[in-house]
């Protein structure tokens, strides 16, 4: 298992050297969306209008931050449980999604999605939202407000730490279970 460091914007250059198992700490740009932000993006897929960000690239974080406190840019900011997104996961994938950061494993077609698109799946602790908090240095809504903390947001991270659920490979770290 290895310790490190990487940049968002750079995942492509990254992605091929982590495996299952590994832990990282991530910086830079990501964005949040859950349940219902992916139905609303599958709406806006389906009729042809405009996404709130561009998918090539991105990262998907399964997390709806609660308001900001204590000086932070959010509140608690865990992750949600990455099943409920397995039915939108491979097409997103499959239209330039990156890599999706969330908790627990993952579906036999997400796993396939990810090795077909050379994706990842990275995960969060669940249990520790403020600690995660901590690592979020800005916040803005892009899309949905009226979803509250369901809405797509950006957000800049620093030296957030995640560890590798699934490689590009299709190496899972939750083949055990």
């Amino acid at each position: 298992m290895s310790d490190l460091t990487f940049r968002a914007e750079s995942i492509n250059d990254w992605k091929g050297l982590v495996r299952a198992g590994d832990r990282i700490s991530l910086s830079g740009k990501i964005y949040t969306a859950r349940d219902a932000a992916h139905k609303r993006i599958f709406a806006a897929l389906e009729s042809g209008d405009p996404l709130p960000f561009e998918l090539k690239g991105a990262m998907i974080y399964y997390a709806g931050p609660t308001p900001a406190k204590n000086g932070l840019a959010v509140g608690s900011c865990g992750p949600t449980t990455s099943s409920r997104m397995d039915r939108y996961t491979p097409r997103l994938m499959e239209l330039g999604v990156a890599a999706t950061i969330g908790k627990g494993p993952r579906s036999e077609e997400v796993r396939e999605a990810i090795v077909r698109c050379g994706g990842l799946y990275l995960c969060a602790v669940g249990g520790a939202g403020a600690l995660i908090a901590r690592s979020i240095e800005s916040v803005k809504v892009i899309a949905y407000d009226e979803l509250g903390c369901e809405s797509v947001k950006e957000m800049s991270v620093r030296d957030l730490p995640l560890f590798v659920g699934i490689d590009s490979r299709g190496e899972s770290a939750f083949a055990e279970l």
